[in-house]
């Protein structure tokens, strides 16, 4: 699964793996792979600073990358504090009563929610960057776009690839003419924030609007012949997110969201407002369907709606409770019926990739081999 992009940043196969574990990132990173760490839960420097640490010395020196979101435009003076004093007090209502409705205990005195988006602010996302420019970073991601032009400057300055997220051809020629290395092409079925364009209608529209910058697919893809489609679409490899969630080497620190992740079909998952506010793919559970629903009070837009579901998130996941218990994850998650290793599921890919270009040469009447 070699590509022109691949050679360029010496791994083995085109499969750039997001993944919000240092322990996924370095074992895709080690399968042959390009490990990209999710940066957004890291509202500490220093916690980031010591999982930098820790991949960087399990990678075995294969290149890693990092995935920040951070707005394209600056907000001065803001404070989480006056984001806060922006939520309506009927949220936050509906919010304890969905809660007591599911008999949701509270956490214990004096502790912290263990979930927070503030990955976003932008004194966050920069602080995350400080950091991380002093790793052998290979590959910087936008999230939400292209990152402001100073950061994407001092990525460049340091050799620094600068991918950026685009679920539009008119979002992927704003981050080409933004000085983006890389378009991630994430289509409809992608877990997390995603457009309303499928993965085999945007890939295509991608490549052309952004030629001759090379475009990864993104979105729904978890098999060898489907990286094989997205590359016949003239993708240079591919974006994998959600497949990593039920390997071994994630850390999802609840035995239930697994099994309901092993459990769900393709038809699972829903694009819902109500972890973040704005539309991301994620598993249909209770609590979507209340947020979604027609008695609910209608999603804050971002960055509100996450700061106010932060602390019942943590609830919900600390206890268990099985009927809102959710995360984001793409319409593959149907293809992911067993736990496996990060190897092992790339043993799959690249089995199923070689099983599919012989297919098309077949096709083609060419000799396999």
């Amino acid at each position: 699964m070699q590509t022109e992009l691949s050679r360029k940043l010496g791994i083995e196969h085109a499969v750039f793996g997001f993944t919000p574990f240092p322990a996924v990132a370095a074992a895709i990173s080690r399968a042959g792979g390009f490990g990209v760490l999710g940066a957004v839960r890291y509202t500490a420097p220093d916690d980031l600073e010591r999982d930098l640490d820790w991949l960087d010395a399990h990678a075995d020196g294969r290149p890693y990358g990092l995935d920040v979101v951070m707005p394209a435009k600056k907000v001065e003076g803001v404070t989480e504090a006056d984001v806060e004093a922006m939520i309506p007090e009927a949220h936050r209502r509906f919010v304890r009563d969905t809660l007591a409705a599911h008999g949701v205990p509270e956490l214990a005195e004096g502790e912290a929610s263990g979930w927070r988006i503030t990955g976003w602010m932008e004194q966050v996302a920069r602080a995350q960057l400080d950091v991380a420019f002093d790793y052998p970073v290979r590959l910087l991601a936008g999230a939400l776009g292209s990152p402001p032009a100073d950061i994407v400057a001092r990525a460049h300055d340091r050799d620094i690839l600068v991918a950026a997220l685009a679920g539009s051809a008119r979002h992927a020629r704003k981050h080409r003419d933004a000085g983006i290395d890389i378009v991630v092409a994430q289509g409809y079925e992608a877990g997390g924030h995603t457009g309303e364009i499928a993965t085999m209608v945007l890939t295509p529209e991608v490549v052309d609007a952004v030629d001759p910058l090379p475009v990864l697919a993104a979105g729904g893809i978890g098999s060898g012949p489907q990286v094989a489609a997205a590359l016949t679409l003239g993708a240079q490899g591919v974006w994998l997110g959600s497949i990593w969630l039920t390997t071994t080497e994630a850390d999802l620190h609840s035995p239930a969201l697994t099994r309901k992740l092993l459990a769900a079909g393709s038809g699972d998952t829903v694009r819902s407002r109500a972890l973040t506010g704005k539309p991301a793919r994620q598993l249909r559970t209770a609590w979507t369907d209340a947020w979604d629903g027609p008695a609910g009070p209608g999603a804050l837009p971002m960055p509100l709606q996450g700061l106010l579901v932060a602390e019942a998130v943590s609830r919900i996941q600390k206890y268990e409770v099985e009927p809102l218990l959710g995360t984001p994850v793409g319409q593959i998650v149907g293809r992911m019926t067993a736990e496996r290793d990060v190897q092992a599921v790339f043993d799959d890919l690249t089995r199923g990739f070689e099983r599919a270009v012989d297919r098309i040469n077949r096709i083609a009447g060419r000799s396999g081999r």
